[in-house]
């Protein structure tokens, strides 16, 4: 256990993978539907906060970190659409749980388009939600514009927030886990809503 939260370890996936890796898991937590455990938040704001250092290239972060946010979705709407809701008879394994996937279309039910948007905060949510599009018959056409916009907000948001604390709080690094845990902790509220608020319903 304690050997898989050092591979997820923002840190550690940065120093040890470099930009090509960070693009590589924002693109399959962007919709590669065993992904969803992936640190993305967190690993956006810490590699903002590297390339604050100089350890990394904030622009190019941030370009290749909206095209393979919106690549991942891409990718992920057109598995919905091609499995269709078939995939709700598929059996649970450790990298499929079909709750998670009807987690992400109460959602997609109580906000609609905006779905494609919100969901890009939401931990979980946002790997099952353009499968969830794809399944529902979204046009693609609206679902590309929203995926844009979510990606843009995503990436830049997080990014930017890690580079602007690297540049004006002096040795941030000593901070770094509060704050990731704390990025963690506030990213996974909506989900916990969401839990308890379906559990109490179930009841």
């Amino acid at each position: 256990m304690d050997t898989l939260l050092q591979y997820l370890n923002p840190t550690f996936l940065i120093q040890t993978l470099g930009l090509i890796g960070v693009l590589v898991i924002i693109f399959a937590e962007s919709g590669l539907f065993f992904g969803f455990f992936l640190p993305g938040d967190s690993l956006l704001f810490t590699a903002g906060l590297f390339a604050s250092q100089g350890y990394l290239n904030i622009t190019l972060l941030i370009l290749g970190g909206v095209v393979a946010a919106i690549l991942g979705d891409n990718v992920g709407y057109a598995f919905g659409r091609r499995v269709g809701p078939t995939i709700f008879n598929r059996e649970d394994s450790i990298l499929f749980h079909k709750e998670h996937l009807v987690r992400a279309r109460t959602f997609y039910e109580q906000h609609g388009v905006k779905t494609i948007i919100l969901a890009r905060f939401v931990p979980i949510v946002r790997t099952f939600a353009p499968i969830v599009a794809g399944m529902g018959g979204m046009k693609y056409a609206t679902f590309l514009l929203y995926n844009i916009i979510g990606g843009f907000l995503w990436v830049c948001g997080l990014s930017l927030l890690g580079f602007t604390l690297g540049n004006l709080v002096p040795d941030i690094d000593r901070y770094l886990l509060p704050i990731v845990l704390g990025i963690i902790f506030l990213s996974f509220i909506p989900v916990i809503i969401e839990y308890v608020r379906h559990r109490f319903h179930r009841k």
